[in-house]
Formats: structure tokens, C-alpha cells, sequence
């Protein structure tokens, strides 16, 4: 299917703008900060949901694993 890939990687840049979402509310609000308590909840949430829907799309045989298969002889 070819909306996988850029779903995942949609996905992807999602957690990243997460991640230095809450990094920057951390140095500028300091360690108190509800924000980046927030953020970083998003964040796990995106990467569970990457997850989820990788394997989701692994089972309806939309992606499949390749790489190096050690062959024999």
C-alpha cells in the first residue's frame, strides 16, 4: 500500500516536533513546567501509536520485513 510509508514517517516528524516541543518548554519554563510533562505524554503516545499501526500494517500484509537473510552454502 503506498499511504503507509508516509503515514509512519508523517508520524515520525510528529514525535520529533514532540520531543523539542517539550525540550524548549523545559528551558524556558524551567523543571515546573506542565507543558513538557504534556509533550513528552504526546510523544509516548505517537511511538506507541507508530507501533501499533506498523504492526497492524504488517498484518494485513501491507508492509513486510526485509533485510540481510543469511543463506546457506
Amino acid at each position: 500500500m503506498p499511504f503507509v510509508k508516509p503515514v509512519i514517517v508523517v508520524m515520525l516528524l510528529l514525535i520529533i516536533a514532540s520531543l523539542a516541543a517539550s525540550m524548549f518548554s523545559l528551558v524556558k519554563d524551567g523543571n515546573n513546567s506542565r507543558r513538557t510533562v504534556t509533550f513528552l505524554t504526546v510523544r509516548i503516545a505517537l511511538s506507541i501509536a507508530v507501533f501499533l499501526f506498523m504492526a497492524f500494517a504488517f498484518y494485513m500484509d501491507w508492509i513486510r520485513p526485509h533485510g540481510i537473510i543469511p543463506t546457506h552454502g
